[in-house]
């Protein structure tokens, strides 16, 4: 018995024909990830369910220990059998959890299961994946092909020589590195760096804003004027709250799921740096997403004010990221975005994510879009205009990022 049946989500006509006859079999383009560009190189084959599902997974980690679960099972030394049984058997608790949706998906996409994931059906679904797993096509690459990816960006540090991009020259997915320098290490040879990485096909930068002082802001308008000069696309990651647990931070490290949002203020900051740079005419395309609900409002207006040709929405307010990567998240964010600016021109989903069977969030996302339009056609606040429709679920389904980037 699956959850993940052809209409999910769906809950209006109008919906099920927006996603089906739309949305459905778009190209996608991940314009922020995390996921390894060495392993992608290396073509790396899984060895089983737990490393594919579990490994690097942030979120699973944080509802196993909600659970219980000793962390031998979850980061530790125990049987991988033994932490894919553990997580399967959380799963049934995670109603209303994003995570029910996304592994489901993940199963019924990647390996046909349609069994519902728990402690009974763990070992089956575990044979399952595993054999798929063996097969050719399961590869990083295979999962990529499979998934209908046109181009990666991941997230690369500055100094990174960038080699494992050079061999993807020739893969058919287009994969190129993002700049994203920490912003308390910004050195004299950042710019030398910048140019490195333009040369091997970077058109974006990204930075984690986990503060905003004086300090922040006087480096994000230096750092706007280079992107400018070089016509990147700036990412802005602001309100996280990182490292919380000290005792496993210096266990595990850093990006173990120790991490929550953070509440400081962002509005008068965010608009110093806008306008500064904007009065030079140095303001490059910006994607701000941000990690508290607070602040829907505060990024749904301030982009409006720097909105400037010939780019149609330069200034992005960025899709539902980490703790609102969930459904009632993706639709605060598009509400906000819809009720203060233009929807149309939004550049949609991307994954921030280190799996590779993680594509399945593109689906989750255009499902809730096609529902919330349905909700609003069937509404009567928008009209049943399909042609008008059409362009509107494509474009930010897909065409909206593609025409948004230079890659």
């Amino acid at each position: 018995m699956s959850i993940i049946n052809e209409d999910f989500l769906l809950k209006n006509k109008t919906a099920r024909t927006l996603y089906h006859t739309f949305a459905k079999d778009l190209p996608i383009i991940d314009y922020h990830c995390h996921l390894s560009p060495k392993m992608i190189a290396e073509d790396y084959r899984f060895k089983n369910a737990c490393e594919l599902f579990l490994g690097g997974d942030h979120y699973k980690w944080r509802q196993m220990r909600t659970m219980g679960i000793d962390e031998e099972y979850i980061t530790g030394s125990g049987e991988d059998f033994e932490k894919w049984k553990r997580f399967a058997g959380i799963m049934p608790y995670l109603i209303g959890n994003p995570l029910y949706h996304w592994t489901h998906l993940e199963l019924k996409r990647y390996f046909g299961v349609d069994a519902l994931l728990s402690e009974d059906t763990a070992e089956e679904i575990w044979d399952t994946v595993n054999e798929k797993l063996a097969q050719d096509g399961f590869s990083c690459r295979g999962l990529i092909r499979r998934s209908g990816v046109e181009v990666i960006c991941t997230t690369d540090d500055p100094y990174d020589d960038l080699s494992y991009h050079k061999q993807l020259k020739g893969f058919e997915t287009k994969v190129v590195p993002a700049f994203r320098p920490r912003l308390d290490s910004i050195n004299v040879d950042i710019t030398e760096r910048m140019d490195y990485f333009h040369e091997n096909g970077c058109r974006l930068s990204d930075h984690a804003v986990d503060k905003m002082d004086g300090d922040v802001v006087e480096k994000l308008i230096y750092l706007g004027k280079e992107y400018a000069k070089r016509g990147w696309v700036w990412q802005l990651h602001i309100g996280a709250l990182r490292n919380n647990n000290t005792r496993m931070f210096q266990k595990l490290g850093a990006d173990t799921g120790f991490d929550s949002v953070n509440d400081f203020e962002i509005a008068e900051d965010l608009s110093r740096i806008f306008d500064e740079l904007d009065s030079i005419d140095s303001l490059p395309k910006t994607v701000i997403y941000g990690l508290n609900p607070k602040d829907n409002y505060v990024i749904g207006t301030m982009i409006g004010n720097f909105q400037r040709g010939p780019a149609r929405g330069k200034i992005q307010y960025g899709s539902g990221w980490w703790f609102n990567d969930n459904k009632d998240g993706m639709e605060s964010q598009m509400k906000a975005l819809a009720n203060l600016g233009c929807l149309g021109t939004f550049i949609g989903m991307l994954t921030d994510s280190r799996s590779f069977v993680s594509y399945t969030r593109h689906e989750y996302f255009r499902r809730i879009l096609c529902n919330l339009l349905g909700e609003w056609v069937e509404n009567d606040e928008y009209p049943a205009d399909m042609d008008m429709l059409e362009k509107i679920v494509k474009g930010i389904c897909y065409e909206n990022a593609r025409d948004y980037f230079d890659f």
